[in-house]
């Protein structure tokens, strides 16, 4: 397997914003860095902070899994099979990095210091030919989505076997999915529908929620401490609570409105939640107060972000990973 190591010789901006919605009560400085990635329109999305620090994310449309170190600013390049269309990349405690081999059909595993990728094929029914976004449980286990099998699915890592749960709703999109605080439930966004989802993983029943509006199509999501689960409405632009106690739903339209089109989503250690308007250009990198219930700051990401698709929250930065179709890797730091 081939490994390609790119120095980026220099950052290339950073980005310093406050612009405020007229609900905003606090505001909260956020500054954009972004690298542009030196393997050209290759889709570079979905990082992860691995436990030593650096932050792997895909190319999707050129097919690697590529590693980045912020202190050193080098980039390293991991080869999958041409087609390979990954999504997501998550790493383990050990610091072995898995993608979702999203057009071939398996979950892969990386071993970073040879290059060697180990594959776990799908079944061959087709039942989860397409594994989007992942996230490890507990144990260590991966569960994940297959947006166009209309499934969620767990892969057990020692033994290579899949468990697919298909979702009842046909065509429903399984897009989003994290763990809970627990690291033993997901949660998931079914995008083609007006509906979240979560599964009983004692008895691997799914079970789907339904938005109060039926044009609602939440896409990515996030939980705070207080286990209220927080989604993008990407149809409507709007941010929305769901309670798991009582079953009660609450929004708030975001600042650029319908046309805002939030996309990617993820919580601070402060529950502040952070998503990306990518109906508007450029996209904008916009905070919600959670406590407070108001916007807390919009800042514009200066590459333009052409769509920001999933980012992390790292805490012992306090910081923000993203990547964006216009060829870069971003890191909101949150002041």
């Amino acid at each position: 397997m081939t490994k390609v190591l790119s120095t980026l010789v220099a950052v290339s901006f950073v980005v310093s914003a406050f612009v405020f919605t007229e609900k905003s009560e606090s505001k909260v400085e956020v500054a954009i860095t972004e690298w542009q990635v030196p393997w050209e329109q290759s889709r570079p999305r979905d990082p992860y902070v691995a436990p030593d620090g650096d932050v792997w994310f895909v190319g999707q449309r050129s097919h690697y899994v590529a590693e980045f170190d912020p202190d050193s600013e080098e980039f390293r390049k991991f080869d999958l099979e041409d087609g390979a269309g990954p999504h997501t990349v998550i790493v383990s405690q050990d610091g072995t990095p898995w993608y979702a081999g999203n057009r071939a059909n398996h979950i892969g595993r990386i071993n970073p210091e040879s290059g060697e990728i180990t594959k776990f094929m799908m079944p061959e029914d087709n039942s989860a030919r397409d594994p989007h976004t992942m996230a490890f449980n507990q144990e260590g286990d991966i569960w994940f989505t297959s947006q166009g099998a209309n499934s969620v699915g767990k892969l057990d890592v020692e033994t290579g076997e899949p468990q697919i749960i298909p979702v009842p709703t046909p065509r429903a999109r399984p897009y989003g999915l994290i763990m809970d605080h627990d690291r033993q439930r997901p949660w998931i966004c079914l995008f083609g529908t007006n509906k979240l989802a979560t599964v009983d993983p004692s008895t691997m029943e799914l079970r789907e929620i339904a938005l109060p509006e039926e044009n609602a199509r939440p896409r990515r999501l996030a939980q705070t401490s207080d286990g209220m689960i927080w989604y993008g409405d990407y149809a409507r632009g709007y941010i929305g609570r769901y309670n798991p106690g009582d079953g009660s739903f609450e929004e708030w339209k975001m600042p650029s409105g319908e046309q805002s089109r939030p996309y990617a989503v993820t919580v601070d250690d402060q529950d502040r939640i952070w998503l990306v308007e990518t109906g508007v250009s450029p996209n904008i990198f916009v905070g919600f107060d959670t406590n407070s219930k108001t916007f807390v700051g919009s800042t514009p990401i200066e590459s333009g972000g052409g769509t920001v698709r999933h980012m992390v929250f790292h805490k012992p930065t306090n910081a923000v990973w993203f990547g964006t179709d216009t060829n870069y890797l971003g890191r909101a730091q949150i002041q």
